[in-house]
């Protein structure tokens, strides 16, 4: 495994970095297929046992029990200061008021088992509440010792400059990280979003590298429960594939030629567009093994080009 320093910050995040919206119980509606907590404290192991040291949680996924197995098979696992533990809050009552914030973070706090976390990240942009009061509620984690670092996730270019720019101005912390949507057949904030995190050094941590499954397979659709069940991927990406469907092609193309999978070709991408660590969801071991497999992978100038030629604009998905 391969590590990297996460932005500005002090964080040692591995290359790959596992998505936890796959653990939880589905009892609380939120997705079908999410796995129960002796099936996720296997995968989280597993992925341990790869090198793999950051771990993507949010107060939302599964009512909050995503949090809970995932504190609880790190305690039975490793060492707490071996992992790098992110958490998300904005989808809750309140959403980035200082009143939710410092009630949410005790929260994720309880539920992870652990009195901190290494990266707290902002779900998404608060229309409703100054910035000013959501970035000096977020310094006061930082100061508290109950965050580390701070992260912001999918929103527009200029609200997260407009967000780094309260923290600077203010003397408070600033985000070292963005994990916003972005794969092959999604590249709207290449406009804005990514260059103005490249300015900054903040490191990029996509979400949906695979666009669920569809640039991991030369079919667009499979039989998995996940496939069959998650509306959010199918709003996501269903309505373009008439036109994104030739790019998943063409990556097919290129594993056949390198002897790699689809996997892997879309991570390599990833990774050659100056990625730190994209998010991995999966609920197979054999997953993660196959995401690991990208980073012996170097694609050329020429692949990344073919790869990228049929991209047409998207309606913004993520962002909201």
């Amino acid at each position: 495994m391969d590590y990297l320093k996460l932005g500005n910050s002090n964080l040692l995040v591995s290359r790959l970095c596992v998505g936890c919206m796959s653990f939880g119980d589905t009892a609380s509606n939120f997705h079908e297929w999410t796995l129960n907590a002796e099936d996720s404290e296997t995968l989280i192991k597993h992925a341990l046992n790869l090198g793999i040291n950051f771990f993507d949680t949010a107060n939302v996924y599964s009512g909050g029990t995503s949090e809970e197995y995932l504190g609880r098979a790190i305690k039975n696992n490793i060492s707490r200061d071996k992992v790098v533990i992110a958490t998300k809050v904005y989808f809750n009552e309140g959403k980035l008021s200082k009143q939710a914030i410092l009630r949410e973070i005790d929260n994720s706090l309880k539920r992870l088992g652990t009195d901190y976390v290494d990266l707290y990240i902002i779900h998404r942009f608060d229309y409703n509440t100054p910035i000013e009061e959501t970035m000096e509620a977020l310094h006061s984690l930082v100061k508290a010792g109950k965050v580390r670092a701070l992260g912001a996730s999918a929103m527009y270019g200029y609200q997260f400059y407009n967000m780094q720019l309260a923290a600077e101005k203010n003397g408070w912390t600033k985000f070292v990280s963005m994990q916003n949507h972005y794969n092959l057949i999604y590249r709207e904030d290449e406009r804005e979003l990514i260059p103005i995190c490249k300015q900054q050094n903040v490191a990029l941590t996509p979400y949906s590298p695979l666009a669920a499954g569809r640039l991991s397979r030369p079919e667009w659709k499979t039989d998995t429960k996940r496939s069959q069940t998650d509306k959010t991927a199918v709003s996501k990406y269903d309505s373009t594939q008439e036109t994104d469907y030739g790019i998943v092609l063409r990556v097919n193309e290129l594993a056949n030629k390198y002897n790699a999978t689809m996997t892997q070709i879309s991570l390599a991408w990833q990774f050659a567009k100056g990625v730190t660590a994209p998010i991995i969801g999966a609920t197979k071991a054999k997953y993660f093994d196959d995401a690991v497999g990208a980073l012996n992978l170097k694609l050329t100038d020429e692949d990344i080009t073919y790869l990228e030629e049929l991209y047409v604009p998207h309606k913004i998905v993520g962002a909201i």
